[in-house]
């Protein structure tokens, strides 16, 4: 599966807490990165910047589903369910 264009769900639902390059903090669940693009592209995709967690998520069908705002709300409740 590739990456639904215009969804950038990944970019906004999941926290990331490693530096991302303008966001050295990471970033907490449901803010938009930096790096994503106003076409909802990473602008780092293929940069050794980007963080080893967003290169190692891949599209997926139970994760993206069939339309963005399913894949916003997946990801959220993954977020949820996997707090410390």
């Amino acid at each position: 599966m590739n990456c639904r264009p215009h969804c950038g769900a990944c970019c906004i639902a999941l926290s990331i807490t490693t530096p991302i390059p303008g966001m050295p903090n990471g970033k907490p669940a449901g803010v938009r990165c930096v790096q994503l693009t106003d076409d909802l592209r990473c602008a780092i995709f293929d940069q050794p910047e980007r963080p080893k967690c967003c290169a190692g998520l891949k599209p997926d069908l139970e994760m993206c589903g069939e339309d963005r705002e399913y894949a916003l709300a997946w990801i959220a409740e993954l977020e949820i369910a996997t707090r410390p």
